[in-house]
């Protein structure tokens, strides 16, 4: 009686799914349908074709960051190359017009587009905030990317998507509803191999707090999401036609999450380092003061505690009466009020270990004035742990300091690497490390600066907007074929 009453239930419950299932199927495929039906009615160009639009899905365009950077050099290398090209941007960036967007561009990076652009602005951004998602934040953006991307296709269907924000998830869509050729310009992996090790070693970092790693039950299910998020992010990734990763230490996690190693590349992002390359090199003057400069956002991850109780340290070591005396210079942006209480603590922590007067801020510089400390600097450093990349650290390199940077990351593998068999700079990794390497810095004779300097200089070519545009349009011309 109970098989027959689990079948009489089961059975119906089956065929509903079935036909539920078939209707999503059809559903889906008229969609696709009508989209590709939009695509040809497009109108054509002067000269009778129709424009091939490339899209590219970069809700905060108007941000002024290093993603920015690279999405309005890409789009200029494309307009370079190709004529029969309409370049689309998809942005929430709904308080600024299109003009007032490219204008922005050309005065934070001297970057003139050489066509105009279509802006594509999108209602829903605040989907993608991780504001709204206090807890799964991963899965919430993520999902919330998907809603935002349909918007983004229904309001224009492009023939080229590229993904320059690290939106995975929105990927499938443009590729099997959309019926777009689809690639993606990735920063910084949404989850790393590296996330899920601190989780399972339990250890306490900004992105794992503290009440979890002290509950063994809490951290399980956390693990648990965090493999669970890291398989459905692997699967959105590997539909992708074209990868492309801004260092080998995204690469490298990349590969292992998405596994597509034939269509993806290293392409470095574009630094500006020929503002920095008119700065004169010469073997430093004697002088009373020495400047160590920091320059990076005040975000948590970039670990600027660190550098304050590394520099205490330099200074309770440093020999009674030697001179000359020195300054360490925190340059960076403040986005809001978090980090301005960020800021703040950081200057607590100064008067906490007597140093106040040696650690000056300087927040949201104009660029001359970050170029005049960076000049002025003899020590160029950085602390973040696993930096995808470190636009920050090249810009130091390029500017004629000594670089001590975080031992991991891109700094580790593709930035302060030796240059033709030449020191570029050096690596270090906790408080014991970045002091004693400082002071190290300090010992050597002005000459031996001088040749690490020139060696890094050197090597930072590699990072320059015209090795960007040769290594972008490689890697993307599987797309426009």
């Amino acid at each position: 009686a109970c098989f027959r009453l689990l079948c009489s239930l089961l059975l119906p419950a089956l065929f509903l799914s079935g036909i539920l299932c078939i209707c999503l199927v059809v559903l889906l495929w008229g969609v696709r349908l009508w989209i590709q039906r939009k695509k040809q009615l497009r109108s054509a160009g002067r000269d009778g074709k129709r424009p091939l639009l490339v899209a590219f899905f970069h809700p905060y365009c108007n941000a002024g960051g290093g993603g920015e950077r690279v999405l309005w050099c890409a789009i200029r290398t494309l307009q370079k190359k190709y004529r029969n090209v309409t370049c689309v941007v998809y942005t929430g960036d709904k308080d600024a017009t299109g003009e007032e967007i490219v204008e922005g561009a050309f005065r934070r990076f001297n970057i003139k587009l050489i066509h105009p652009v279509k802006f594509v602005f999108l209602e829903k951004r605040f989907l993608v905030e991780a504001s709204l998602y206090p807890h799964f934040t991963l899965l919430g953006q993520s999902l919330g990317s998907v809603f935002l991307a349909w918007e983004a296709l229904l309001k224009c269907a492009p023939d080229i998507y590229i993904d320059s924000m690290g939106y995975a998830f929105t990927i499938p869509l443009f590729k099997y509803l959309g019926g777009c050729r689809v690639g993606c310009y990735v920063h910084y992996p949404t989850i790393s191999t590296d996330m899920l090790s601190v989780v399972r070693n339990q250890d306490t970092r900004f992105n794992n707090a503290a009440f979890i790693t002290s509950s063994p039950l809490f951290s399980k299910f956390k693990l648990v999401y965090y493999y669970f998020f890291a398989f459905m992010y692997g699967l959105v990734g590997s539909c992708s036609d074209v990868v492309m990763v801004n260092s080998s230490w995204t690469l490298n996690h990349i590969l292992s999450l998405w596994r597509v190693g034939a269509c993806t590349s290293v392409v470095y992002p574009p630094c500006d380092v020929q503002a920095f390359l008119d700065i004169p090199l010469e073997v430093e003057k004697s002088t009373s003061e020495y400047s160590i400069v920091s320059v990076s956002q005040f975000r948590p991850e970039k670990d600027h505690p660190l550098q304050i109780r590394a520099f205490a340290k330099l200074l309770k070591e440093k020999r009674v009466g030697q001179q000359p005396s020195l300054k360490l210079i925190l340059i960076g942006g403040c986005r809001n009020q978090h980090d301005e209480e960020r800021v703040n603590s950081l200057k607590r922590l100064c008067e906490e270990l007597g140093v106040s007067d040696d650690v000056v801020f300087r927040i949201n510089i104009p660029f001359e004035e970050l170029k005049r400390h960076l000049a002025e600097a003899t020590i160029g450093l950085h602390t973040m742990w696993n930096e995808h990349f470190g636009i920050g650290v090249v810009e130091c390199m390029a500017a004629g300091t000594v670089i001590l940077a975080h031992n991991s990351g891109g700094p580790k593998l593709d930035i302060v690497v030796r240059h033709e068999g030449r020191v570029t700079g050096f690596l270090a990794e906790d408080e014991d490390s970045y002091a004693e390497t400082m002071a190290y810095i300090f010992s050597l004779p002005p000459e031996k600066r001088l040749e690490i300097r020139e060696s890094a200089r050197l090597s930072v070519h590699r990072f320059s907007d015209q090795h960007f545009e040769d290594t972008f349009l490689l890697s993307v011309e599987p797309l426009f074929k």
